[in-house]
């Protein structure tokens, strides 16, 4: 299993590569993507990851289904697969933006507001292959944003107005009351 690295790690500040198109569906990449759904699997709190986040410079981020499901009442899913995102692109962003509150299983119990756009679309392959696009709002569009911005070598820190610390008890007691 793969340790997910902390902010001090300097792939976390790497532009991470491409997947070639014709290794999407190899072996080594279906690990990658295992290893991420298993590392984010075990944070209670964890809602998406990128591969820079276990140490792997490459293009591809997970989204948890079954924390999305919880999370955003709009989505549609089955809450058992979790959705996978290679190579993504934000090809349209709403000039519309709003401070949202956001968190990085990379930079534990840091937390903070940034402005994101109320509405992305991503273009991305998914992990058979085949080129997806995905308009998202809301708490989708706010993931589609944080985990593009690790593959580009950016923290939420680096674009947070406000920054404050919880411990691991306090972000518990905050997700029973939602």
């Amino acid at each position: 299993m793969k340790e997910i690295i902390q902010r001090e790690h300097p792939v976390l500040r790497e532009t991470a590569k491409s997947v070639p198109i014709e290794d999407i569906r190899s072996d080594k990449i279906k690990a990658i993507i295992a290893n991420l759904s298993q590392a984010m699997s075990l944070q209670k709190d964890g809602v998406a990851i990128a591969a820079p986040q276990i140490g792997e410079n490459l293009r591809i981020f997970v989204i948890s289904a079954r924390l999305l499901k919880q999370a955003d009442k709009s989505y549609k899913g089955d809450g058992k697969t979790d959705l996978v995102f290679i190579n993504p692109e934000i090809i349209k962003a709403s000039k519309e933006k709003k401070p949202v509150e956001e968190g990085c299983l990379s930079v534990r119990w840091l937390y903070g507001k940034v402005r994101r756009s109320v509405r992305v679309t991503l273009q991305a392959y998914n992990e058979n292959g085949e080129k997806i696009e995905r308009g998202a709002s809301g708490l989708l569009a706010q993931i589609f944003q944080h985990e593009v911005d690790h593959l580009n070598g950016i923290l939420f820190t680096d674009k947070a107005k406000e920054v404050w610390e919880m411990s691991p008890e306090e972000v518990a007691e905050m997700q029973k009351a939602q």
